[in-house]
């Protein structure tokens, strides 16, 4: 960006998230053009991007693409989403890649493809005035009629089939049979909040969900005692905190996801830096959170087997493992993930630049000597 720029300092960088606008890039580059604007167009695709044989069934393929080489910065979550992009581009048009530089010419124009792990806010602005952590487990426990003897867990996802929720309870179902001492000790509580409900094959999921929990509270429940709470509702993001801070583990089993922020808001919710956290090795924050419990939530034997490491880890390991992740957290907020885009947006700007002038009196010499 340079001073004299027509617009605004305000707009004059547009960060895209939504997927459902990816032919936007496209369109705004012409306008930029116009109008003289020399600004960042950073894009960033939330959800996994597939490999090309995948992504080639789609009958907008071409379009898609191209919308999205549209941006100045292209982001994605994790490296690998990266790479199935650039091989995507690759295969189906005509473009230049420069794999060490991550960058794509396409039609004159250039665009860096990067990773950027989206992150959260830090804890001040998710929890200000949190009540101590005593008082909110007694508080959680007597709202759910689970005793002090009993260890909670917790999985905070939307009702989808990607968040591996049916799975999640089959990997307790597996704990309980495998160790069955922690029957009537071990509690999950599973806030999955209603999403797109008015599609029937998500009221299908839903029932899917209920009968599995149902299945197993049967199987297992002795008195008041029922394995799995499932809440089927939406929470605010001051409950989920208080969630966060009441449980002893905190369960993020994805079949497949993009970064989860779950796992990160737990982490930054845990000042008191206790708590163990278990998470899909398909979400991608397994990338950065080394330290949690990295499984594989089709592999119920290793899901479970992580539960019972999780229930009978000491306080001193839980400690060394949360003060490190929420080290990494801290320092790698939500405000540097979007700074590092409009960052790398400039540069990017800033070649493109001087690739014209070097355009221009590489003519002009050349026209010299006509």
């Amino acid at each position: 960006m340079e001073a004299g720029d027509p617009a605004p300092a305000a707009a004059r960088s547009a960060l895209r998230r939504r997927d459902h606008r990816r032919l936007q890039p496209r369109t705004l580059h012409p306008c930029q053009r116009r109008t003289g604007c020399r600004s960042a167009a950073p894009s960033f695709w939330h959800i996994p991007w597939p490999n090309p044989e995948s992504f080639g069934i789609c009958p907008w393929r071409n379009e898609i693409l191209e919308g999205l080489l549209g941006s100045t910065i292209l982001g994605f979550h994790t490296a690998y989403h990266c790479k199935n992009f650039i091989e995507t581009v690759d295969r189906f048009l005509e473009t230049r890649v420069e794999r060490e530089t991550s960058t794509i010419s396409y039609r004159g124009k250039l665009t860096m493809v990067q990773d950027y792990p989206i992150s959260i806010q830090w804890p001040d602005a998710l929890s200000p005035g949190a009540p101590p952590f005593a008082e909110t487990r007694q508080a959680m426990r007597q709202r759910f009629g689970i005793g002090d003897e009993q260890r909670l867990a917790l999985g905070v996802d939307r009702l989808d089939y990607t968040k591996g929720i049916i799975e999640r309870f089959e990997a307790v179902e597996r704990l309980l049979e495998k160790f069955p001492a922690w029957a009537g000790c071990y509690v999950l509580i599973q806030i999955a909040a209603p999403s797109r409900s008015a599609l029937q094959d998500y009221q299908n999921f839903a029932q899917k969900v209920r009968d599995s929990a149902e299945r197993i509270n049967q199987r297992f429940a002795t008195g008041d005692y029922r394995p799995i709470r499932l809440l089927i509702e939406q929470h605010s993001t001051a409950s989920v905190v208080e969630h966060y801070r009441a449980c002893d583990i905190c369960l993020v089993t994805s079949l497949h996801d993009g970064m989860n922020l779950v796992a990160k808001e737990f982490v930054a919710a845990r000042d008191d830096e206790a708590g163990v956290l278990i998470l899909s090795q398909f979400a991608g924050a397994a990338g950065e959170l080394r330290e949690a419990l990295v499984v594989n939530p089709y592999d119920l034997e290793e899901t479970a087997a992580a539960l019972q490491i999780a229930l009978t880890m000491p306080l001193a390991e839980q400690r060394e493992r949360m003060r490190s992740l929420r080290h990494l957290v801290r320092d790698f907020i939500i405000y540097r993930w979007a700074g590092r885009m409009l960052l790398d947006g400039a540069e990017v700007r800033r070649r493109a630049r001087v690739r014209e002038r070097i355009f221009s009196y590489q003519s002009r010499y050349s026209g010299s000597l006509q």
